[in-house]
């Protein structure tokens, strides 16, 4: 079976499902939650929501918002 025999699916924010199974904080190696609302993954271990820009989760510390800072 080909990656063509098999549709992909896309979930909310434009990500594949199987995709954010695969992910971990890149800070704490933690597990990340989908927050389909604000199209971001949250890492509560490391306090941080990493954005999913155009289906593309963006997992740089850099670029993630601080959750106890927009508190």
């Amino acid at each position: 079976m080909t990656t063509e025999d098999t549709p992909s699916k896309i979930g909310p924010c434009g990500v594949d499902p199987r995709l954010l199974e695969l992910l971990i904080c890149p800070v704490s190696r933690g597990p990340l939650r989908l927050d389909s609302e604000n199209c971001e993954l949250i890492s509560e271990k490391a306090k941080l929501a990493y954005p999913i820009r155009d289906g593309m989760p963006i997992m740089l510390e850099s670029e993630a918002r601080d959750l106890e800072a927009s508190s």
